[in-house]
């Protein structure tokens, strides 16, 4: 079954989802004991919202594999 791009990308899809809503909900709970100081929280938002895209990486290429 894994061996249809169709499936890869059906699996991705539902992995991605988990994912978002983990990681949303880790930096918004982490968010609330960052500095109340704007700089403070432009860094974290600023950083939080590039690094979720560092471990989704290998999903994405695992789901575009095998054409």
């Amino acid at each position: 079954m894994l061996e249809t791009a169709r499936a890869r990308k059906l699996i991705g899809l539902f992995g991605l989802l988990a994912f978002m809503a983990a990681y949303i909900w880790i930096v918004a709970s982490v968010g609330e004991h960052v500095p109340k100081h704007w700089a403070a929280q432009l860094a974290y938002y600023l950083v939080a919202g590039v690094l979720w895209g560092v471990p989704v990486l290998p999903l994405f290429r695992w789901m575009n594999s095998g054409r």
